[in-house]
């Protein structure tokens, strides 16, 4: 079980922070450029997610590529990233605990009856008609 700590044992935690080349870090003004930059990629990454939320694509997939993007140089979503994906990780743990997945199993399988109940009842009540077979 997770103990909240962001680390493997033994394995070191990663330094937060600009990951920008050296070049672009010994300039303040270069600096500042490369980080509006990212800002705005992620930003527009971000928003393409968000749109992609209610339409067809993988949305939260996509925030989270922006995140990652925003992680290359702002603190602030390094350690957002490392919340999430302690909080996936716990989450992912809990759902493999063999009560949990019981618990799925059996909730998945009372709506798939009440599913195909609830189609028996309109099949029965008014039959099996084609959209293109409609006589008016």
């Amino acid at each position: 079980m997770n103990t909240g700590s962001d680390e493997q044992a033994g394995a070191p935690e990663a330094v937060l922070g600009s990951r920008a080349p050296a070049f672009i870090k010994a300039s303040r003004p270069l600096h500042l450029s490369w980080q509006v930059g990212v800002f705005i990629v992620g930003l527009a990454v971000v928003v393409a997610g968000i749109i992609m939320l209610p339409l067809p694509g993988p949305g939260w997939l996509v925030i989270f590529g922006g995140m990652a993007i925003w992680a290359t140089e702002f603190v602030w979503a390094q350690l957002v990233l490392r919340w999430t994906k302690r909080k996936v990780t716990e989450a992912a743990q809990r759902a493999l605990d063999p009560k949990v997945r019981r618990r799925n199993i059996i909730l998945t399988a009372i709506g798939l009856v009440i599913v195909a109940a609830l189609a028996a009842v309109y099949l029965w009540k008014f039959g099996l008609v084609m959209p293109w077979k409609i006589n008016e």
